[in-house]
């Protein structure tokens, strides 16, 4: 009769366990959403200044999210909206704030080109592990000189169980945001531009 007890109980923990992990591959998003949130802008003010933005997405995969696992194909999940351009508008946004007029026919030319914009979760049965990196390099020319400059962002993580991809995103946003910060903080960049 105790025997019959316990593995009912085992049966019943091994049943609930395969359901939430069946639940969770489910619910795998098809896309993440990218939009990174500068609260503030950095006190530079650019009078009569103007400059060509472009953002070039040099990656090889397009990609955000790559979730590996034991001999299963990868889950990769992309941007809902292009990377290149959800940097490009909100530095757009943040420099016409700082008085910085973005336009095709301007002298200073800024590019920048992503290098690098991935999450790389490992999933095991019962863990996982989580690398992060961004890689955004900027190139200014002002008419007479070029600067370039890479901004890199990385990070790991782990935890129990199943990787939450709303948390991987919201983390991905916040690094993201930060480098942003720093493109439109760094005095050589401000300095630069004629």
């Amino acid at each position: 009769m105790k025997f019959n007890s316990f593995y009912s109980k085992i049966t019943a923990f091994i049943s609930l366990l395969i359901l939430m992990m069946l639940n969770g591959c489910a619910n795998i998003p098809k896309h993440v959403i990218i939009a990174p949130d500068i609260d503030s802008t950095p006190a530079f003010y650019h009078h009569n200044k103007q400059a060509q933005l472009n953002v070039l997405d040099m990656r090889t995969a397009r990609h955000i999210v790559q979730i590996m696992r034991n001999d299963k194909p990868a889950t990769l999940i992309s941007a809902q909206e292009k990377l290149e351009n959800t940097i490009k508008n909100n530095l757009k946004k943040h420099w016409h704030a700082q008085g910085l007029a973005i336009n095709t026919t301007a002298v200073n030319s800024i590019d920048i080109s992503i290098e690098k914009a991935i999450i790389s979760v490992e999933q095991e049965f019962m863990a996982y592990k989580v690398q992060t990196e961004i890689v955004l390099k900027v190139s200014i020319n002002n008419g007479t000189q070029t600067l370039t400059n890479t901004f890199t962002n990385r990070g790991n993580s782990d935890g129990p169980l199943q990787a939450d991809i709303a948390v991987l995103e919201r983390h991905f946003n916040q690094r993201l945001a930060n480098l942003l910060r720093q493109i439109l903080a760094n005095k050589k960049i401000n300095n630069f531009l004629k």
